[in-house]
């Protein structure tokens, strides 16, 4: 793995989620996630013996997998420690940025919104595909740039007034263009991303706060404030976010934008593109239209 910045502080991460275990967690969106994890693998025509559940919260993909009869042996990596791991089936205490795994040894890898808050989503990426057989598929959900832009923005104008500047409170999201490329970059073949957004009503921002911490996904930025958030700011958040994200019923709006990614581990057999020139029918031809030459002015 590369060496690059470092956002967020994994063992922190790690202590939200065992405190998320203990709250009793929310897992809404790990439910939906798993559902739509199920219904996109029940449409690839292929077996996968050795399947890899990649630092997913909680059992609901696994759960959702093993009904599938196209999926055979999955394993799981945790980074917990092994008191705060799920106990059934096959696992793996590992971090998703240090994957325990020979080359080629995968036929199958999925994640759910773990990976976005890897320091090293390239190098994770990588180490993915080396670890993937040659035609093995990864499949991954991941929270997007648009997720929770109610609250950043309720924040950060909150901590304007109140306190003279703001505050990294919501954590950085990749976009489905730069994922792309990531995967590309990544060497995947036949890569493709695309995006669902989940709109999710609260009585207060509040109430949206504790789901957060339910979930694990309260602050983790290496680069956020210390000191205790003020009760004037986070007040005066909870009035902001009422007054530009509310309906008309009086609760609150907070987007969820989860971004999917595919990619193939490299494989002869897969569709290739073409070899400039081997092409066998004119475009023009097809679009019934006159070809012009490069240099050749259209007509008026």
């Amino acid at each position: 793995m590369t060496e690059g910045p470092v956002i967020f502080d994994r063992a922190l991460i790690r202590d939200r989620r065992r405190r998320a275990a203990a709250l009793g967690p929310a897992t809404f969106l790990l439910d939906r996630v798993a559902e739509d994890f199920a219904d996109r693998l029940a449409a690839v025509l292929r077996r996968f013996e050795l399947a890899l559940d990649l630092g997913t919260p909680g059992e609901a993909v696994r759960a959702a997998l093993s009904r599938l009869d196209s999926i055979g042996t999955i394993v799981k990596t945790d980074s917990l420690s092994p008191s705060g791991a799920p106990r059934a089936g096959k696992l793996v205490a590992a971090d998703e940025e240090a994957l325990p795994f020979g080359d080629g040894t995968l036929d199958l890898v999925v994640s759910a919104l773990a990976l976005q808050f890897v320091n090293d989503l390239p190098g994770v990426f990588i180490q993915i595909r080396r670890a993937l057989k040659p035609d093995g598929l990864f499949l991954g959900a991941l929270l997007g740039g648009e997720t929770l832009t109610e609250l950043r923005q309720s924040f950060a104008a909150a901590e304007s007034e109140i306190e003279g500047g703001a505050s990294p409170r919501v954590a950085p999201f990749a976009d489905l263009r730069e994922l792309g490329a990531l995967l590309q970059r990544a060497g995947f073949a036949l890569p493709v991303t695309d995006v669902d957004r989940l709109t999710v009503r609260y009585a207060s921002a509040f109430e949206l706060m504790h789901d957060l911490r339910r979930m694990g996904a309260t602050n983790a930025l290496r680069a956020r404030r210390r000191a205790p958030l003020k009760r004037a700011t986070l007040h005066r958040m909870s009035e902001i976010y009422a007054q530009r994200f509310a309906d008309t019923d009086g609760r609150v709006r907070a987007t969820f934008e989860i971004v999917w990614l595919s990619g193939w581990a490299p494989h002869p057999s897969q569709q290739q593109p073409l070899k400039p020139g081997a092409a066998k029918a004119r475009l023009a031809d097809a679009l019934g239209t006159n070809e012009i030459s490069a240099g050749e002015k259209a007509g008026r």
